[in-house]
């Protein structure tokens, strides 16, 4: 019977992204963002319980999440270096996995073909910088490379908040602290609130999903600190109408305050298929000037795809320009560069 640690090396061989496993198919894996299935024999019940059995055997708390819960998250590590990101859930009364593969170096912007103009907000000493876009189009790697870039250049003191831990860093000019919830703390609000008793300058928040959390997060970066973090949002606008519109309405006006001074950009990115395989970022940027601050405080979010659009002396970028510069640049066909676009 195949074990789970064979088929983690596979996946690795094959450049895959992710990999799936449940019962009544073979398993799959995602490689330059297509499924694609391995072999054409089907996983029985029980091999499909070993494989997932094999990845959750040694994680107690994560049995008892699923054990209450019925899905949990959780990281899982092959030797030597390589590590995982694994959901498990039920369909239809049967365990299944989802795995993300997380690198094990972090690459630098330029080694993931992204826009230098980013590293603009690892210069920033106090701020609010949102990483937006779909799930698995690279948001926690571009943060990740933006957090390393601080390591290797300021003395800082880094706290991430991450379920669970991803990428996994080495103090090089900062110190870095990384904590997972549910092993190192309750929540993300318990998390983010605590930072402030921990001394740092610089935190990161794996996702900021509800208003208690994008509350607290809001709170730091208005305290001095610059903060991190992912929302799966699908461009700048949206982003800041998701921060503002999950309060109670009673609470929106002093937040779209709140978040007109400490916002300093939005880095939405798309991953498309490159023509010559892999890859390839389209990123639309946001950085916070005082057209885009008085946009937020008088309630005109609509202007702000406006204001990027006219603002690239300044670094600010358009998805739909960064996906052209991709066709011009022969990086992307047109043909996958129209699936991004926004009618």
């Amino acid at each position: 019977m195949r074990k789970i640690d064979d088929l983690l090396r596979e996946a690795q061989d094959a450049g895959a992204s992710d990999i799936h496993i449940s019962a009544g198919r073979p398993p799959h894996f995602r490689v330059a963002g297509v499924l694609q299935a391995v072999g054409d024999q089907a996983l029985s019940l029980e091999e499909s319980n070993a494989l997932i059995t094999e990845l959750i055997d040694k994680n107690k708390r994560a049995q008892e999440i699923l054990q209450a819960k019925l899905q949990t998250d959780f990281s899982y590590a092959l030797p030597p270096q390589a590590r995982f990101r694994v959901n498990v859930f039920h369909r239809q009364g049967t365990l299944c996995a989802a795995l993300r593969v997380i690198p094990s170096a972090v690459k630098t912007l330029e080694e993931l073909g992204l826009p230098p103009q980013l590293l603009k907000f690892t210069e920033l000493k106090q701020g609010f910088v949102l990483a937006a876009g779909p799930a698995g189009h690279g948001k926690s790697t571009t943060l990740a490379a933006l957090i390393n870039h601080i390591n290797t250049q300021r003395r800082e003191h880094i706290i991430t908040i991450e379920d669970p831990i991803e990428y996994q860093f080495t103090d090089q000019q900062s110190l870095i602290d990384q904590r997972e919830v549910g092993r190192d703390a309750l929540s993300f609000v318990e998390a983010i609130r605590a930072t402030l008793r921990q001394d740092p300058t610089v935190v990161l928040v794996g996702e900021l999903r509800e208003f208690e959390s994008m509350q607290a997060a809001l709170t730091l970066a208005e305290t001095g600190h610059l903060v991190f973090a992912t929302l799966h949002t699908n461009d700048a606008a949206q982003t800041i109408e998701r921060i503002i519109d999950s309060f109670p309405a009673s609470q929106q006006g002093q937040v779209r305050s709140q978040l007109a001074d400490t916002i300093s950009g939005v880095i939405s990115q798309r991953l498309v298929p490159g023509e010559q395989g892999g890859l390839v970022p389209a990123v639309e940027i946001m950085i916070a000037t005082t057209a885009i601050r008085t946009a937020i405080r008088d309630k005109n979010i609509h202007q702000i795809s406006g204001i990027i659009e006219t603002s690239g002396e300044i670094g600010m970028q358009t998805l739909e320009a960064s996906l052209q510069s991709l066709v011009d640049n022969k990086q992307i066909s047109p043909e996958n560069a129209r699936l991004w676009y926004r009618s």
